[in-house]
């Protein structure tokens, strides 16, 4: 009896911590994303899985034509799995073929979509996974010209009806200074109320310096020949504009819903070449020679005009916004990208430089505005940083003449790179939730209305 017992006492024990163990696989299964990377032509693409995530299966499934592109992308991939330092542990499996849109749609081999790559279709790519019931995940720009605005559209009503989460990679909002500076304006004893501003003053100012060639994880960035066709890769006036306009809504009005319908006013528009020689992108592209959808394009001197340069003027909620964007070849020496904002307050401007006088590294500065007591602003700016302090330990003040200087300690500049990674965890979160602020998919729907409006204003 005693034997019999111990034995039933065994078997009760191994049933219940093998249903535990079957209740912990199931739970862990419920909660885990798997990623499916589609035509990635970008190294945005691979730039998601630079680090690992608790929510995301490492097993992950790559749709794609055979090429550079897709070699590229895994390349990337390897480079992060084999690193010394932090490497990652990425099990990319791989489709090659034409049909690599029909695979990925009708295999379902994970949850969420990666689109990075050529623009041209990559509006109909994202209707056609949302159709299909996929989260998407897209690089900027979701589109590219008004008809895939109109398409982007219906792809979100639809993404609404199936509850289904469709999102946009703005990579800006996780920059230090961007965060300190939306932080600032939302202190009215330090910035008082955002201007109404005029067209000659916008009262929100953002320009941003990027540059075709470039380094990326260590690297010599080698672009796709079709980058440097605004057909297919969009004209800089709805690519990295989107960013721009993203910033003017996320720290002009935090958190607020603006329709495009009744709280933006297009004002005018503009677009200028950047010229490219032969030369020039042998170098960024490792091509022979321009193919032959750029050679049309081409002027009497043998270079392409590509029009990756825009300046947009238009008002949010009637106050007066600029946006531009400016491509050059290639970075000073010891340049990079550059990003510009001026925010004007009723107090303070509140304004973000990146030249060769900060070495090229973004910094923030408070400066006050006309008819503010400097020492009463100082008072306020020095609760501000304590408060601020707080959560950005070592976030301090420095009066630089008639301006402040917002010193920022190095640990918090993690770099354009891993700002990637902050945007993905904050996507994967939303999933987890089962739901976005309210605000988000109304003013991304407003973010691509203004880009798109303005390349007509443009043309």
């Amino acid at each position: 009896m005693r034997t019999l017992l111990t034995t039933m006492v065994l078997i009760g024990l191994i049933l219940f911590i093998g249903s535990c163990a079957s209740f912990d696989q199931e739970a862990e299964y419920e909660h885990s994303v798997t990623l499916m990377t589609v035509a990635p032509g970008h190294f945005h693409a691979a730039l998601i899985q630079k680090q690992m995530y608790p929510q995301l299966n490492p097993r992950t499934y790559v749709y794609a034509p055979d090429g550079s592109e897709v070699d590229a992308y895994l390349a990337n991939i390897e480079q992060f799995n084999t690193r010394e330092t932090d490497p990652t542990n990425w099990d990319p499996q791989v489709y090659r073929g034409d049909d690599y849109l029909d695979k990925a749609l009708s295999e379902r081999k994970g949850d969420m979509v990666m689109l990075a790559g050529n623009n041209r279709k990559k509006t109909e790519y994202i209707k056609s996974f949302v159709d299909a019931g996929y989260h998407v995940y897209s690089d900027k720009p979701m589109c590219i010209d008004r008809a895939g605005f109109e398409l982007l559209k219906e792809a979100f009503a639809e993404a609404e009806e199936k509850d289904l989460m469709l999102y946009d990679i703005m990579t800006e909002r996780y920059q230090i200074n961007s965060i300190l500076q939306r932080k600032l304006s939302q202190m009215p004893e330090v910035f008082g109320e955002l201007r109404t501003g005029s067209p000659q003053e916008p009262s929100i100012v953002l320009e941003s310096v990027h540059h075709f060639f470039k380094y990326v994880a260590g690297n010599p960035l080698v672009r796709p020949e079709w980058y440097f066709d605004t057909t297919q890769q969009g004209e800089g006036i709805v690519d990295v504009t989107t960013h721009l306009v993203d910033q003017s809504q996320w720290k002009g009005f935090p958190d607020e819903i603006i329709d495009y319908k009744t709280d933006v006013e297009m004002l005018s528009a503009e677009r200028w070449p950047t010229l490219i020689s032969l030369e020039q992108f042998q170098r960024v592209t490792q091509a022979d020679e321009f193919p032959d959808y750029l050679k049309a394009q081409l002027n009497e001197d043998g270079k392409l005009p590509c029009y990756a340069n825009g300046r947009i003027d238009y008002t949010l909620n009637d106050v007066h916004v600029r946006v531009e964007v400016v491509w050059d070849y290639e970075a000073p020496p010891g340049g990079d990208d550059t990003h510009y904002c001026l925010m004007r307050g009723s107090k303070s401007d509140l304004v973000i430089l990146q030249g060769a006088e900060q070495d090229y590294k973004a910094e923030l500065y408070v400066r006050p505005a006309d008819g503010t007591d400097p020492d009463e602003l100082e008072s306020a700016l020095e609760s501000a940083i304590a408060e601020i302090g707080q959560i950005y330990p070592g976030v301090s003040l420095n009066r630089q003449d008639d301006q402040w200087h917002i010193y920022i300690p190095d640990e918090y500049r993690i770099g354009h790179e891993a700002h990637f990674g902050k945007v993905t965890e904050k996507y994967l979160g939303f999933l987890e939730q089962g739901q976005m602020p309210d605000w988000e998919v109304p003013n991304m729907i407003t973010k691509y209305y203004i880009t798109t409006s303005a390349l007509e204003m443009a043309r």
